[in-house]
């Protein structure tokens, strides 16, 4: 009787968010609405793979609860703690302007919310539209505590593209353990080296039929011949890059970020975790069933991968029920011309203007390198290469979380949690992506510390972001929070100013950025929104080892200029 109950209370749930969205999607609501919901964080035992494991989850469900809106709604979200473990919600590419109390990285912009206390979110998707996602942002939990936010254009603005005849999420969940994740995280940051491959990875919650015990564990999607379908996909997975393709059927990308983009078609894309993008396909093939699948960009050399791929349904209404779907044709795992051509493919869907004088330069060295060991039990804790510990670091400092968030101490002007030294430039400029910069093995003699860059309201700034080949040369998808950015430039090896080619007519308007494997990024963005942000690698394992830093946007002039005082339930550590 309560499996019936549970199913008839998931059937409303899916009713309810089908109405909302055509609700939304078709103009009948007014933009600048208010929004509720109400977020349970609670374990659900979950069943994959023939094993079973208790997995935190938002209201019970795997990908959680999608959150519809429009352009310049006021979204409130409250976040109610019934698991053992601290947790905070990222509404992950929502600018938060004026809002960053909410903006939810754990220890940056709050402290988290503890065992059986809740939080509300409260802020506005302002001049904002597309597909979003949120997610944890606190220890690894964001691998089960995710889903989609989508947010439609006002009533009366149509897409600047032909309008689909239905819209789908598909959320890359990246990776899928049987072990608890918790139990990893731990486990791999004790060990000092890398995190174990995933067992599968996932496509909306399903692993598909490639995997032990899961020939029925499939999404899929409905179509009808000569139809048009606009997929909106998210990576919300931990530690891998994916690509995805659909047999047969080209992609055509008209939003990345939650911006729209020239239309530019492909066979397939890579996406990042953090990274969104929304593509339209036509269902214009022979009647019959046809693959979507995933599979990772091995762009880390020394990084093991979980080289099966997941595998969904995209099934033209009518083909019979026992053919065979065609198999989807995907890049070679390490292409980086796969990624480079869709990346070159992306422009801004009108001419923007992007700044030419810049108030602020930057230049920031990312990428992993060994720490020495200290352990008395090396064989337990120094499995990096050379018996060393791994870590991450951006300009040589590898990020340490501090007692409590740094917003909170910025605000109350709380001396001791970080320091205002986070430098301009590396201490050392070599050949950072073919060489280290001393003798030591892998090892740069990295500083650990909670160090913050402050940056003056208004401020005009590029940033040069360098992967190192100190450990190896790796794809790193660095998220900057509460601001987006323009991709002026994007190359490989060390950037030469010289002889460095930029954008400045069309280039995407992203929240985060690819650097590409063994090359470089040069990014250009206003600080224009008070309070602390996060810039971080949005895979987790190197955001645990170190790879990150915030800014410290002061107050400009004014009350629309300035971070406002704090939510009076504001989480305490």
């Amino acid at each position: 009787m309560s499996n019936l109950i549970k199913l008839f209370m998931r059937w409303l749930c899916l009713l309810s968010s089908i109405y909302n969205a055509k609700h939304i999607a078709h103009g009948s609501t007014m933009g600048e609405s208010t929004r509720f919901y109400d977020f349970k964080v609670q374990t659900k035992r979950d069943t994959k793979l023939c094993n079973s494991k208790d997995i935190v989850t938002i209201n019970g469900m795997f990908p959680g609860p999608v959150i519809y809106a429009q352009e310049d709604d006021r979204i409130i979200v409250k976040v109610t703690n019934k698991t053992p473990f601290n947790v905070t919600i990222h509404w992950h590419g929502v600018r938060q302007r004026l809002s960053c109390w909410y903006d939810g990285p754990s220890l940056i912009t709050q402290c988290p919310i503890q065992s059986g206390q809740s939080f509300t979110y409260n802020f506005s998707v302002v001049q904002q539209k597309g597909t979003f996602f949120w997610h944890a942002h606190v220890s690894w939990l964001r691998g089960t505590v995710h889903g989609a936010m989508i947010v439609y254009p006002k009533a009366g603005v149509p897409y600047p593209f032909k309008f689909p005849n239905e819209e789908h999420i598909i959320i890359l969940a990246g990776e899928y353990w049987l072990q608890d994740l918790q139990q990893i995280e731990k486990a791999t940051l004790a060990s000092g080296g890398p995190p174990p491959k995933a067992d599968a990875y996932t496509i909306n919650g399903h692993p598909g039929p490639n995997y032990n015990c899961s020939s029925n564990d499939v999404y899929q999607i409905d179509v009808i011949p000569g139809k048009t379908y606009l997929l909106r996909l998210i990576n919300a997975g931990l530690n891998t890059e994916n690509f995805f393709a659909i047999a047969n059927h080209n992609l055509t990308i008209v939003e990345a970020d939650a911006e729209y983009t020239k239309p530019f078609t492909t066979d397939s894309v890579m996406i990042g975790p953090g990274q969104t993008l929304s593509v339209l396909v036509s269902a214009n093939q022979p009647v019959g069933k046809y693959s979507m699948a995933v599979a990772p960009y091995e762009s880390g050399k020394i990084v093991i991968y979980q080289n099966v791929s997941a595998i969904a349904g995209f099934n033209y209404i009518g083909a019979p029920s026992d053919s065979l779907s065609l198999t989807a044709k995907m890049p070679k795992l390490d292409d980086e011309v796969a990624v480079k051509t869709v990346m070159d493919g992306l422009r801004s869907l009108n001419q923007v203007n992007v700044f030419k004088e810049i108030d602020k330069h930057l230049f920031i060295t990312i990428g992993l390198n060994v720490e020495k060991c200290h352990s008395k039990t090396p064989k337990q804790n120094c499995q990096g290469m050379h018996n060393g510990v791994l870590a991450a670091s951006m300009n040589n400092i590898s990020f340490v979380n501090p007692n409590i968030s740094i917003l909170e101490a910025y605000y109350k002007k709380i001396k001791g949690t970080y320091t205002e030294d986070f430098p301009d430039t590396p201490p050392k400029f070599y050949d950072f992506v073919n060489g280290a910069p001393n003798t030591i093995p892998y090892d740069t003699q990295s500083l650990n510390g909670t160090r913050i860059k402050v940056l003056k309201y208004g401020s005009r700034v590029q940033l040069i972001l360098q992967d190192t080949g100190i450990v190896n040369t790796e794809n790193h998808p660095m998220h900057f929070h509460g601001h987006s950015f323009y991709v002026v430039g994007y190359g490989k090896g060390n950037y030469n100013p010289i002889t460095a080619q930029f954008n400045l007519v069309d280039p995407p308007y992203m929240n985060t950025i690819g650097v590409p494997t063994g090359g470089w990024a040069a990014i250009r963005f206003v600080a224009d929104n008070p309070g602390v942000w996060f810039l971080h690698c949005h895979i987790d394992i190197h955001k645990s080892w170190g790879l990150g830093m915030v800014f410290i946007v002061n107050n400009g002039q004014g009350e629309l200029e300035s971070l406002p005082h704090p939510p009076p339930d504001l989480p305490k550590c």
